[in-house]
């Protein structure tokens, strides 16, 4: 209730290929929204909860021995799925960090000299609390360049929380979403055939400049310590196609690659110290930069 925006963002990043990080306080239902999402398009769902004792093994799987067959057999992890939920990445050690992001990139995991490839779907969206930092572990730029989107889940309008509330008085439990009677909505296959869509999508040479201009303006901004890399200007490009699609539309306007670019831009960009100790945020850089470039007419 109330967090539509997400809900497309999570949509964007869906038909894009790319993976998001769902950033808010406990109590938000970024937990539910996966969930659901997963269980609409009928796609395998699994949840990994991280804690600084979580292993890559964990996540990945490992081999085991087999005393009666006295061979070695193959356990593989929760990341075999289509729809992987990492709670709290942020609370896991680097190294488990990047066993997942690898396969996140890589879409595939190496086990025992083995590769074994990912479902086609493969989607991650990872979860992290904004406001606790003691015993956390916070992503590196070079892994969180990696998520396409950062989407900041904040507390529901009240006319949206009333409503909650009568749900809840009327017998509804997020806990008890399995047992409710959904009607998918659409399959994993329509959804990997809906991706090639998107990419047909058409973009004018002049709109790609714009989108390109952007990005430059980013790396040159006097605030700012990082801008947005290659991977961040190929990602705007695909969610400016999947945004243009999900608007009924078969070609992108600057409007597009404006809506976007705040949820694409805010975990990527650094801002300089001294911008800091001003009070600037990287909001009001991000619409700065719009500012600074000609929209194409």
């Amino acid at each position: 209730m109330g967090q539509e925006a997400i809900v497309t963002g999570l949509l964007v990043a869906l038909l894009s290929e790319g993976h998001v990080i769902l950033e808010g306080v406990p109590g938000t239902a970024k937990t539910l929204i996966v969930k659901l999402l997963a269980r609409l398009i009928q796609a395998d769902f699994r949840r990994i909860q991280l804690t600084p004792d979580v292993l890559p093994a964990d996540i990945l799987g490992t081999s085991i021995f087999d005393f009666n067959s006295r061979s070695f057999r193959l356990r593989k992890g929760p990341i075999f799925t289509q729809v992987l939920l990492a709670d709290e990445i942020n609370r896991t050690p680097p190294k488990t960090q990047a066993a997942l992001l690898e396969a996140m990139e890589e879409r595939q995991v190496t086990l025992d000299g083995n590769t074994l490839p990912l479902s086609p779907l493969f989607w991650t969206i990872a979860t992290q609390n904004p406001l606790e930092f003691e015993g956390t572990y916070p992503l590196p730029e070079a892994q969180l360049d990696r998520f396409l989107l950062k989407l900041v889940v904040n507390y529901p309008p009240a006319a949206a929380e009333k409503q909650m509330l009568n749900n809840a008085l009327a017998g509804f439990e997020a806990r008890e979403l399995d047992k409710l009677e959904l009607t998918p909505l659409i399959t994993v296959d329509q959804v990997l055939g809906a991706r090639q869509e998107v990419r047909q999508i058409t973009i004018e040479d002049v709109v790609v400049d714009y989108l390109l201009a952007l990005v430059q303006t980013s790396r040159q901004h006097p605030e700012l310590l990082l801008g947005a890399s290659p991977r961040a200007a190929v990602g705007w490009l695909r969610a400016s196609q999947s945004q243009a699609w999900l608007d009924g539309r078969n070609f992108v306007t600057p409007d597009d690659i404006k809506n976007i670019a705040l949820p694409l831009l805010q975990h990527r960009l650094i801002l300089k110290p001294e911008a800091q100790l001003d009070g600037t945020n990287l909001e009001q850089v991000i619409n700065s930069i719009l500012g600074k470039v000609p929209v194409p007419r």
